[in-house]
């Protein structure tokens, strides 16, 4: 599924810089230059997967269209863009409603990384994932073996609701990063590893493998497979 992207930039060179990058990671990526443009387009019920606002826009400042998208009522996911360092100023973006931020300049692989992760937030899934004995019940945020209720961290949790969304794919300790990325900066290769074995462990008895595929990652399939 393509990831639709709505940029509101005024900065041409930056605004294609980040058109391209995403283009080529296949998503699909519509550029507004002017915040009262972008808000309008919004408010005639245009949606889009992902917005990414830069706070400092002519017509419409960054802070405004996320105070009015949220009085809408839209719960689209929002990125800021800001050449503001300044704590209060991210604080204040994601107080009126902003799910994210990045302070200019930034790493590309760090913007990738984060829309991706917030286009899979808010992603419809289903209620219940489910691969042996094992389940995970979002509604309920509950994981069972069987009858028993598995003691999980947000963090194992988050790991394990991303291998039951690919079973029998590979998927890479860098896909596994940005899964968990929401839930803090400070993930690591090593500490996915650690979530791994955690995970492994508390469902040893599900019916459930997840193989180390040295060089690439991991892959979670039935037992015996």
């Amino acid at each position: 599924m393509i990831t639709r992207v709505l940029l509101v930039e005024d900065d041409p060179t930056l605004a294609d810089a980040i058109g391209r990058l995403l283009a080529g990671h296949a998503m699909q990526v519509d550029t507004v230059p002017d915040g009262a443009l972008a808000d309008a387009r919004l408010a005639a019920g245009e949606t889009w997967d992902v917005l990414i606002l830069d706070i400092g826009l002519p017509g419409m400042d960054g802070f405004t269209m996320v105070r009015r998208l949220r009085a809408r009522g839209s719960v689209a996911p929002v990125l800021l863009l800001t050449a503001r360092d300044a704590v209060e100023d991210r604080v204040k973006g994601l107080e009126l409603g902003a799910d994210d931020y990045l302070v200019k300049p930034f790493a590309t692989p760090e913007l990738v990384a984060r829309v991706r992760a917030l286009a899979r937030r808010h992603a419809p899934r289903a209620a219940v994932l489910a691969l042996g004995d094992l389940s995970l019940d979002s509604s309920t945020r509950r994981a069972r073996v069987g009858e028993r209720i598995v003691d999980l961290s947000a963090r194992e949790w988050a790991v394990l609701e991303y291998l039951l969304q690919h079973v029998s794919r590979v998927v890479s300790k860098q896909q596994i990063i940005d899964a968990i990325l929401p839930l803090g900066d400070d993930v690591t290769p090593n500490a996915v590893e650690v979530y791994i074995s955690r995970v492994r462990q508390k469902t040893a008895d599900a019916g459930i493998a997840i193989r180390t595929i040295r060089g690439f990652g991991y892959m979670l399939e039935p037992a015996g497979s």
